[in-house]
């Protein structure tokens, strides 16, 4: 339950500003609120866990680096699949399997965290048998070109550093389920 009003107050307290950028988030292979692709969905799910091609388009005057986030918030307490940031601000996207730590899908100095499966970087969807699930991917512009964070950061000081020096961010919500 703490995990969920994090991300609710993280998530909307600035979110009128932020969304009035014109700043917006696609992809080839993901559509909003259409069913994951296999290729993304959790190993232990049957996928192949390979994060997805994203896209992001007009970024608001003064955006210095980029972060991206997928969290799950239909999971007990939420569940955080995705938190990366220091994305160079030369980036208009990332890769399919950028969210593979020092795989080189990633633009440079990228910084993952520990996701809540325990893993570094990505792990895609896996909810328990019933109901599918949402899953919302959110890239942010950010006016620093780093937070000057490490991997073995604190998720919560991550996420509130990243929310503190948003200029704008895009969502794309997907949904999957078994």
């Amino acid at each position: 339950m703490r995990r969920i009003l994090l991300w609710l107050s993280l998530s909307l307290l600035p979110f009128a500003a932020l969304a009035a950028q014109g700043f917006s988030l696609t992809s080839r292979v993901l559509s909003p609120n259409g069913r994951m692709p296999l290729e993304d969905v959790y190993t232990q799910c049957g996928g192949g866990n390979i994060s997805p091609e994203l896209m992001w388009h007009d970024p608001p005057a003064g955006t210095r680096s980029y972060a991206v986030t997928m969290f799950d918030p239909d999971a007990k307490g939420g569940f955080w699949h995705w938190i990366a940031f220091d994305i160079s601000v030369g980036a208009d996207g990332l890769n399919a399997g950028a969210g593979t730590p020092h795989s080189g899908n990633a633009p440079g100095d990228t910084v993952q965290l520990r996701n809540d499966f325990g893993n570094a970087g990505y792990s895609g969807p896996c909810p328990p048998p019933g109901k599918a699930h949402h899953y919302v991917i959110t890239v942010y512009a950010l006016d620093v070109p780093r937070l000057g964070m490490f991997t073995l950061v604190d998720r919560k000081a991550a996420l509130a550093a990243i929310h503190k020096h948003a200029l704008a961010k895009a969502a794309l919500t997907v949904t999957w389920g078994r």
